[in-house]
Formats: C-alpha cells, sequence, structure tokens
C-alpha cells in the first residue's frame, strides 16, 4: 500500500471512530508512523482534505457494494432486504456499521465547508441513483422512484445511526421489515 493510501485509510479509521473533530494530526502522523511533511506533500490543505479524500474513498467503496448487491437481485425489494441484511449481520459481528456511513465522522461538524458537503453529497446522490434505477427496472415511474429512493437512503442512514446509538441491530431489523411494504404502496 502506497502512503496516500495509508494515510486515507487510517485517518478514515480514526474518524470513524472518534470524529473528525477529537482526531488531531498528530494522531494520524504518530498511528502512520510518517512526518509531518510526508503528510503535507500528499495532502497540502491539511486535515480537511485529508477528510474529503477519507469521503471520497468511503464513497467508491460504499456504491461498489450497493451496486455489487443491487445487481444480484431480480427486484428493489430483494436487494434492499438484501442490503440490509449484510448491515445486520455486520452490526451482530463488529458492533459497528462504520463502513456504510460517513454520518458519524460529519454530523458533529456544525457547518460543513462547501467541499466537504460536497463531497457527502455526492455519495447520497450515488447512492439514490442506484436504489431508483433498480426501482425504475421494477416498472415505477422516475418521480416516484426518485422519491423512494431519497426514503430509502434517509431510512438507512437513520437506522445505521440508531444502531450505533443504541447497541442493536434492531433498528434495521425493523427498517427490513416495514420498508418492503411501503414499496408496494408505490408500484
Amino acid at each position: 500500500m502506497d502512503t496516500k493510501s495509508m494515510i486515507i485509510d487510517t485517518a478514515t479509521t480514526l474518524f470513524q471512530q472518534k470524529g473528525y473533530i477529537s482526531v488531531g494530526l498528530n494522531e494520524i502522523l504518530k498511528t502512520c508512523s510518517i512526518s509531518k511533511g510526508s503528510l503535507y506533500h500528499h495532502f497540502p490543505n491539511g486535515k480537511e482534505e485529508l477528510l474529503i479524500a477519507c469521503l471520497k474513498s468511503m464513497s467508491e467503496s460504499i456504491t461498489t457494494d450497493i451496486e455489487d448487491i443491487f445487481n444480484r437481485y431480480q427486484t428493489t425489494q430483494e436487494a434492499t432486504l438484501a442490503m440490509i441484511e449484510k448491515l445486520i449481520e455486520n452490526y451482530n459481528r463488529e458492533g459497528s456499521i462504520s463502513g456504510y456511513t460517513f454520518t458519524s465522522i460529519v454530523s458533529e461538524l456544525a457547518t460543513l465547508s462547501d467541499p466537504v458537503r460536497n463531497a457527502c453529497s455526492y455519495l447520497y446522490i450515488k447512492m439514490q441513483g442506484i436504489y431508483s434505477k433498480k426501482l425504475v427496472e421494477d416498472g415505477l415511474s422516475k418521480d416516484n422512484a426518485d422519491s423512494i429512493a431519497l426514503m430509502m437512503t434517509a431510512a438507512f442512514e437513520g437506522g445505521i445511526m440508531l444502531c450505533l446509538t443504541q447497541k442493536s441491530s434492531h433498528p434495521l431489523k425493523v427498517i427490513s421489515q416495514l420498508l418492503p411494504n411501503l414499496m408496494k404502496e408505490f408500484q
């Protein structure tokens, strides 16, 4: 793994565990065993630029995984249930679902800079696009598909945060029971 990738992976883990504000550059440097010069060589604008690189890396990983799941199943309902089941399994195995959301990283920031806000927005738009595409394949109109995709994204993100705060996979289990019924109402 090259130095830049190592910094991104390490910072992503630290940001997920402790939050963006709580992680200082010195902690990242120490954990990576690199000099400040090396960090600034790859991220000349510092911590915020590193955060954006972390968000982009997570975005690629998350959307690749979602696309894989949604391409394996015939209907949105089947794919949605498979995705929620995977999230529940990850939570029950690891006690976390950190690889599927970056809400925990940025939720502590009262006001996001435009570059950070744009990086977050990009992931959510990409996720909604995957869901919407599958819903259109299921026969929904583009407008209905877009609306349901937005609701699905909000349900998943909220469910993940509830799992983390309640230390239980129960919120995702409830979503897996109710979301398919809500989707059926629009078909």
